[in-house]
Formats: structure tokens, sequence, C-alpha cells
């Protein structure tokens, strides 16, 4: 089935994730890791995916490769539905790839990058009857050039930049649509990490893949992506493109991210509340979870959770300071109407 740009590649609705973990000796809980995530990734756009560790970023990208089970929800290939009970099929391997954090890790140290970058190619039968062409043009594809340098060393013998390059590579080996990018330039120094996001602007570009990009940084982010996503303890806080939501954020989360971004040419930000830490997903807050951080929260963020809120075109938020009715709901020592929102950054309250 061929699909045009406008009908996405990949699609998640509704995705929830669940993990049983023990508690003591006896009892077990659930970790409510992911919950309710829809996204859609179109050929030649990145979508970004930001938030703090334990927001449910990788849970997500995994869920996508299939790697980890769905609790419920639905994926859909080139328009048409995965069956989540039967075998993965191999054309959907074959075509969403996943690249880890750390290359180091992903990459056996025994084996050359030779045999790293063949073995995809002679179990797809891709090589063209000409291997080490095809892995020398892998190399090339992802700029490690002279390739005939990088053939025959092992992981060790290379930079942080240069194994995360052979791992996009492998993931190129099968021609993929879909690349899944699990946090690739967080284990990088800062000096290599923007040739990596380059590396990944011109595959999308170039090869019109459908890109998610997970990252806690939403500087590199706003750097990389047309569309982004914020997550916040397993749920969609807002979404919209990439412009739009590092100009003008909606949610105060999303305001929280940004004013930990370093800009230089931003005013100076002011974030008006203790920046806090996320809450356990065992046992996560009613109403909004961010409410317990949020510096805007009212009665009603603690009791009910919010729905997305259109903000702009293609940009919704989750937060009921959004909520179109002229509510006028407050807490002791904050009043704050919903019509309003909260201050732009930089304000102070």
């Amino acid at each position: 089935m061929n699909v045009g740009e406008d009908v996405p590649l990949l699609e998640a609705v509704d995705v929830t994730k669940h993990y049983r973990v023990r508690v003591g000796r006896m009892g077990r809980s659930i970790v409510h890791a992911a919950e309710n995530i829809s996204v859609a990734l179109y050929p030649g756009t990145v979508t970004a995916v930001v938030g703090e560790s334990g927001s449910g970023k990788s849970t997500l990208s995994r869920m996508l490769a299939r790697t980890q089970k769905l609790t419920s929800g639905k994926l859909y290939y080139k328009g048409e539905e995965v069956s989540l009970t039967k075998r993965v099929p191999a054309e959907y391997r074959q075509s969403v790839q996943l690249v880890l954090q750390d290359p180091f890790e992903s990459l056996n140290p025994v084996h050359t990058v030779r045999y790293i970058l063949s073995r995809p190619l002679i179990i797809h039968g891709l090589a063209g009857g000409n291997v080490e062409e095809a892995v020398l043009n892998l190399l090339r594809r992802v700029a490690l050039e002279p390739a005939e340098q990088f053939i025959g060393k092992y992981p060790h013998e290379l930079s942080g930049g240069q194994r995360q390059r052979v791992s996009i590579a492998r993931g190129l080996a099968v021609r993929p649509k879909v690349l899944l990018a699990d946090e690739p330039v967080s284990m990088l120094d800062v000096s290599i990490r923007l040739g990596v996001l380059n590396l990944l602007a011109d595959l999308r570009d170039r090869e019109r893949l459908a890109i998610l990009y997970v990252t806690h940084d939403i500087a590199s982010a706003r750097y990389l992506a047309d569309t982004i996503m914020v997550m916040y303890a397993g749920k969609v806080v807002e979404v919209g493109p990439a412009d739009s939501i590092t100009n003008a954020p909606a949610h105060p989360y999303t305001k929280l991210l940004l004013s930990a971004a370093p800009d230089p040419d931003a005013d100076e930000k002011v974030w008006p509340g203790a920046a806090g830490s996320p809450p356990s997903l065992v046992q996560p807050p009613s109403g909004c979870r961010f409410h317990p951080r949020c510096p805007y929260a009212m009665p009603i963020c603690s009791t009910d959770e919010p729905p997305a809120f259109r903000i702009g075109d293609l940009h919704t938020a989750a937060c009921w300071l959004h909520e179109p009715a002229p509510l006028e709901l407050s807490q002791p020592g904050h009043t704050a109407s919903l019509t309003e929102g909260p201050p732009a950054s930089g304000e102070s309250t």
C-alpha cells in the first residue's frame, strides 16, 4: 500500500502501558507508565516527544517499536490496523526501526563495524550481491567518511558521535520508513550533538523518513522538530507545531521546561513556582498530574483531569486554564480566571 505525504506512516491511538511491580514481599502494584497517548508520524517530518525522566517517552517509543506489549490502544501502519495479538509482521519490523540512547551498550563490542552493519543486510537480502560495498554506502549515508577507515573498527575505537552514527546506519540498513530515535544525543558531548541532529534532519529531508525524536531537552527539539509533544507523568499535556510550542507555550509544564532551556536571545525567564519533582506513577495524583507543582493550580485541577483544549491551529493543551467557559475558580492566596491563562514567560505573578 502506497502512502501519501498526508497519511501517517505510523499512528498510535490511545496507547497505554501499565507495568506490574512487586512491592514488599507479597504486594503488587501497577505503574501507570503511559496512558492514552496518541501520535501520528508522517513521511518527511520529525515529531519530538519531550519530558523529564519518567514521563513515559521511552515507553512510547518501545510500544511503537513493538518491543513492549501494549496494555490497550491501537496501532496503524500505512493506515491499516496492526494486530497486537499476532506475531509482529516482518514488514513492520523492517520498516520501523529503533535507535537507542547509548550506542556503546547497543553495539556488540566484540564485532567490527563491518559485521554489525552487514548482518541486517544479509538477513534481509539487501546487500545487492556486494556486502562490502553496501556497508560502505551505509557509512557514507551517515557521514562517516572516508568509509574505508571505519569499516574495520570496533565500537571502542570510535568516538561517541561516531558510535551513534553507526547505530543509526544499522537502523537504516533495512531501509526503514520510520525511525524511532530514543534520546540519541543525550550520551554525547555537547560539541558533537549538533552533528547527529543535522544527520537526522538530513534523513528527514533527503529520504523522507518519519522520525520520532525522544528527548528531555526541549532546546534540541526546538532546533530539529516539526511537531513537539510534551509529556508529563505518563500523559500528553501539550502538542503542536514546534514554533508555536516554544514561542507561545500554553501549558505551565511546558513553560517550566522552557525556563530551564538555555536561550541567549530570550529575556530573563522567571518560573513563578518551585521546580519540584515528578510524582510517583504507582499512585499518580488525581485530576491534572502536574497540579502539585503548578503555581496556577485551582481546585478543579486536583479533582478533574483536563481534556485537550484547542489553543490554535494544530496546537492543544490539557490545562483547565484554557477552558473556554468564563469560570472563576481560585485557590487560597491565588485567583486566576480560566479564560486568561497563565502569565507569559518572563512575567511575574
